[in-house]
């Protein structure tokens, strides 16, 4: 990809995002992420209804009058993205890749986050860390992140979502909001996802091609593993085999969704041949929903 193209691209994606993001997105992320806590704001008089523990005794006394204190929510926010741009992530059986629908979600996210002025960081990883910055604010730090996603060419091409997550979890001690973005074509993560869900806000985002959950009902195809290299010949005609690939395609996801409940991290699965706004907008409404109830 030349510069002029990689230019052109993170410019079509900053405009697409900008209609939903200002119109929409940004309203739904404000609700579904709340301030890390409340900070003080100052008294006003005591109004029927209000909460009896909210009395600020020491100014109720030297006016005489009921004073209530009052709350604003600390709103600044930090966002880490967790990318995984290992080989797999340049798969793509359609006109997008899953790294194009990873930028595209990222965009969406990181803009809708600008947009409430919080902050963004970025871990781009395969087996090995790709690429870091810290959280900073402004779109222009958010474009710049979008060209990295796009152009970097990684060192590696296998997956390690152990290393990435241990590597995060000791520069980032404070918490904040945790977006991993993978295909989660590796083992034994489950450590690392509980360890990181201990101290931070994760959502872990699953992406899929169409051709991951659906083989070709015919023929006999050659297929090269893009991360190890390995060569495998499969005969798409046989219904036992697609039967037995579907069922292993729906229980690696399965594994991962049950693992993410169990350590009350977010789980999300997005495919590229789908509405990927409208499964944002629904997972921001259903966890908004989620944290009403547990008030």
């Amino acid at each position: 990809m030349t510069q002029e193209e990689l230019e052109r691209k993170v410019r079509h994606i900053q405009i697409h995002c900008r209609q939903p993001v200002s119109e929409i997105l940004a309203g739904e992320y404000r609700s579904a992420f709340k301030g890390s806590g409340i900070e003080f704001e100052g008294v006003r008089q005591y109004e029927f209804g209000d909460d009896v523990r909210s009395i600020n005794w020491a100014v109720t006394a030297r006016t005489g009058k009921t004073h209530v204190k009052q709350f604003m929510e600390e709103r600044e926010l930090s966002l880490f993205f967790l990318i995984d741009i290992s080989a797999s992530s340049s798969f793509g059986s359609g006109d997008l890749r899953k790294i194009d629908l990873i930028a595209k979600i990222f965009a969406l996210l990181a803009f809708a986050a600008a947009h409430n002025n919080d902050n963004v960081g970025l871990i781009l990883f395969t087996d090995k860390i790709e690429f870091v910055i810290n959280p900073r604010k402004g779109k222009k730090h958010i474009m710049m992140l979008i060209s990295k996603i796009l152009e970097l060419e990684p060192s590696s091409k296998r997956t390690d979502i152990n290393q990435a997550l241990d590597y995060f979890i000791r520069i980032r001690p404070k918490r904040c909001v945790a977006f991993l973005l993978s295909d989660f074509m590796c083992v034994d993560y489950a450590r690392s996802l509980a360890d990181t869900a201990r101290f931070h806000d994760l959502i872990c985002v699953d992406i899929k091609d169409q051709r991951e959950r659906e083989m070709p009902s015919q023929g006999i195809f050659h297929f090269t593993d893009s991360e190890s290299g390995n060569l495998l010949t499969v005969d798409c005609a046989s219904s036992e085999f697609r039967s037995t690939y579907l069922e292993q395609y729906h229980e690696q996801s399965k594994v991962l969704k049950t693992v993410c409940h169990d350590i009350n991290a977010d789980y999300l699965q997005i495919n590229l041949d789908e509405d990927f706004l409208h499964k944002i907008i629904s997972f921001f409404r259903a966890r908004s929903d989620r944290s009403a109830d547990a008030k």
